[in-house]
């Protein structure tokens, strides 16, 4: 179908909402950005521009996959976290807005912790070390169990001129012996049951192995609060994005394993989203 960009965008917002979308306003012009390289300026100023064959069907495929409930940022390919640009696809989760409480946090104890050498534990996309990286972590590390996401998380390292060490890898197991002075990680934390309840676009697309957290959704936590043992200097920090419901949990499973200090930082929506502690002991 072939048309102006104004006809197209519209055509393209009723197609979303006969499929039962609402709102899709935003998502069309992003796919008409795409579809002809124009800035969202340009979509206004030149609003008769007709498409060319191959720019229609390429907005209109984006249109498909969207009323399929295929997320935006997959069919887009990108996504924008901490003000930077990120490859995404659906071997990694999305980058969400919350997650960059988790990055905030840590920078905000780095300078007066001296916090300089950081691990990121299940780093999927890249997004938590490429960031702490270009903020000023001096030395940052990431581990991710599934190569393609490693694939994924050096290209966006790559992009964003950051340097960092990626290791494959089933959380520490094949980590080399190390001390860092702060552990980070967005782990898996979704209650397997509750996974069937959230949206199509998260169910349906984003990597089951970055959602599931167990029957109690505390399965990452534990594993990762063990075995930073031998990973973690004494007086270290680490630092955990949570589910909402999770912060009680997270603090006893942090003070039976020597974790002193022990914070939780809401997000914006004034919900539970971070805890950090300091370890005791050696190390």
């Amino acid at each position: 179908m072939n048309g102006s960009i104004e006809t197209l965008l519209r055509k393209g917002k009723e197609r979303l909402e006969a499929g039962g979308l609402k709102e899709t306003g935003l998502d069309c012009q992003l796919f008409m950005m795409k579809a002809t390289g124009l800035t969202k300026v340009e979509l206004f100023t030149k609003n008769d521009y007709v498409l060319t064959e191959n720019e229609s069907c390429l907005y209109f495929n984006m249109v498909e996959k969207k009323k399929m409930h295929m997320p935006t940022q997959y069919i887009l390919g990108r996504c924008e976290f901490m003000g930077l640009a990120f490859l995404v696809n659906e071997n990694v989760l999305i980058p969400r807005g919350d997650t960059e409480i988790l990055v905030e946090t840590v920078l905000s104890y780095a300078e007066k912790e001296g916090i300089n050498r950081v691990i990121d534990i299940g780093t999927g996309s890249g997004c938590i070390p490429v960031s702490l990286k270009k903020f000023g972590i001096k030395d940052v590390s990431a581990v991710d169990i599934s190569e393609e996401a490693i694939v994924i998380a050096r290209h966006n390292a790559k992009e964003n001129s950051a340097e960092i060490k990626f290791i494959k890898s089933d959380l520490f197991k094949s980590v080399p012996e190390c001390v860092f002075d702060a552990i980070v990680s967005n782990p898996p934390y979704i209650e397997r049951d509750v996974i069937n309840e959230l949206s199509e676009e998260v169910k349906d697309y984003e990597p089951i192995l970055a959602l599931d957290g167990g029957v109690d959704g505390l399965d990452f936590y534990k594993k990762i609060i063990e075995q930073s043992k031998n990973y973690l200097r004494a007086g270290g920090r680490i630092f955990f994005e949570i589910g909402y419901n999770q912060s009680e949990a997270l603090h006893k499973l942090m003070k039976a394993s020597n974790f002193k200090e022990i914070e939780t930082i809401k997000d914006l929506a004034g919900l539970d989203r971070v805890v950090t502690g300091i370890k005791v002991g050696e190390v």
